[in-house]
């Protein structure tokens, strides 16, 4: 059975998770982002490329393998991190801000993203069911 624990252990929990994805896109370290993903195929992860609706640890992580061998040296600066409970504490959204950088060939690029997240709460912790991100367009 799952425990309910303080709203305050349980944002820093999800911000664990959030932090464990930007660390492991970072370092291309795919088995670290398997730990806080969720691993059945329900898990759906949208990004901002026009087929980019993956559904599942297998799509997710054949994506993140393309994404690291296209674009190198990623750097991701997350800002405005908002973390909310739901009602219960067994589930969690969030939302931050992103300026992703990186080496795409011989051009460095710098991309302001917007991201959502999903987490719940199952027996092994706290793990990641839903992401979205977008580009942030300019005016």
């Amino acid at each position: 059975m799952l425990t309910t624990t303080s709203p305050d252990l349980a944002r820093d929990a999800v911000r664990s998770v959030l932090e464990a994805w930007i660390a492991g896109v970072e370092q291309e370290d795919f088995g670290q982002i398997a730990q806080v993903v969720a691993g059945d195929e329900d898990a759906l992860f949208i990004s901002s490329g026009v087929n980019e609706c993956l559904r599942g640890w297998s799509a997710l992580q054949a994506a993140l393998e393309a994404q690291a061998a296209a674009v190198k040296d990623i750097r991701i600066t997350a800002t405005d991190v908002d973390i909310h409970l739901l009602t219960g504490g067994q589930a969690a959204w969030a939302t931050s801000l992103w300026t992703f950088e990186g080496r795409l060939g011989d051009q460095t690029i710098a991309a302001p993203l917007r991201c959502t997240w999903v987490c719940e709460q199952r027996e092994a912790g706290w793990v990641l069911v839903h992401f979205h991100k977008s580009i942030g367009a300019t005016h």
